[in-house]
């Protein structure tokens, strides 16, 4: 029987009151497999990633962050690295078993964080998809720009925003078919679109401050014993190779895959190559168990 492709709607509670909302492929009864965007994406991100992970027996589940998609915003703005890595505490939990965390880069800090504060292991492994401990501040402030460049007054057309996209992202072809851009742009009432996110995620009082966590960061990639899978984009302007030398010196036993033809955003540049590497990764860590 060919794993169920289509996705069910799930929704999670958070500590603090929130609804995340998340979409599922597979079997429930098998081996989940829980994807988190990085900062400014949404869960469509990971569409072709977890139909292929059904596929091959996973059950894949794909959640929006807080105050990013269809989850809710912060009343209280507060989208500090802390409270996402409770979010995740809280969807891991949630979940039958304890999952595979696959984090891009924001999230995959907060899972990093979630279980080095952990007392038993939260996550059954983990997957950090182009982020380490130590970011480059240039390529920091390159996503920063970016993100803040429209937040105020959007776009007028959905090609105004692929245009935006192409120039930030050269290295990656601007879609013909601008349906999955428009998943992650909300349409206003003034007619304009602007991104779907939470203009507080960026320009509140708790924003997600990475470098100033700089040493908890450390502390809990020290801390990991859980199977480790590190994912970098070869030509990522986020994680250096130095960067990515010094954090599998910090988890010995972690595993690394550099994927070719990739920035930061390694799964939506080469899909192919990083879905590959995952599988592989779970292949081999729950041939392990």
């Amino acid at each position: 029987m060919l794993a169920r492709v289509t996705p069910t709607r799930l929704s999670f509670p958070t500590a603090d009151g929130l609804t995340l909302v998340g979409d599922a492929w597979g079997d429930p009864a098998h081996a989940p497999v829980l994807l988190m965007h990085g900062g400014g994406q949404t869960r469509h991100a990971w569409a072709g990633t977890g139909r292929a992970l059904a596929r091959q027996g996973w059950y894949a589940v794909a959640v929006d962050l807080r105050g990013h998609g269809d989850s809710d915003w912060a009343a209280d703005g507060n989208y500090g690295l802390d409270a996402f890595a409770r979010d995740l505490a809280a969807l891991a939990r949630a979940l039958a078993r304890p999952p595979v965390l696959v984090g891009a880069s924001l999230s995959g800090l907060a899972g990093m964080l979630a279980q080095g504060q952990a007392e038993a292991a939260l996550f059954a492994a983990l997957v950090l998809v182009d982020v380490t401990p130590r970011l480059d501040p240039r390529g920091t402030q390159h996503i920063i720009g970016f993100m803040n460049a429209r937040l105020a007054d959007g776009f007028a057309t959905l090609d105004e925003a692929a245009d935006a996209i192409a120039a930030y992202n050269p290295h990656r072809p601007r879609p013909r078919d601008l349906g999955g851009l428009a998943k992650n742009l909300r349409r206003r009432p003034d007619g304009r679109w602007r991104w779907h996110w939470d203009p507080a995620f960026m320009t509140g009082k708790k924003p997600p401050d990475v470098h100033a966590q700089h040493e908890r960061l450390f502390a809990a990639a020290r801390a990991l014993r859980i199977p480790t899978l590190l994912v970098r984009g070869r030509m990522s302007d986020l994680v250096t190779v130095e960067a990515a030398e010094e954090f599998l010196a910090l988890v010995p036993h972690a595993r690394f895959a550099d994927v070719s033809g990739a920035g930061h955003m390694v799964a939506g540049d080469r899909n192919d190559l990083f879905t590959a590497a995952v599988v592989s990764f779970l292949a081999a860590s729950s041939a392990s168990d």
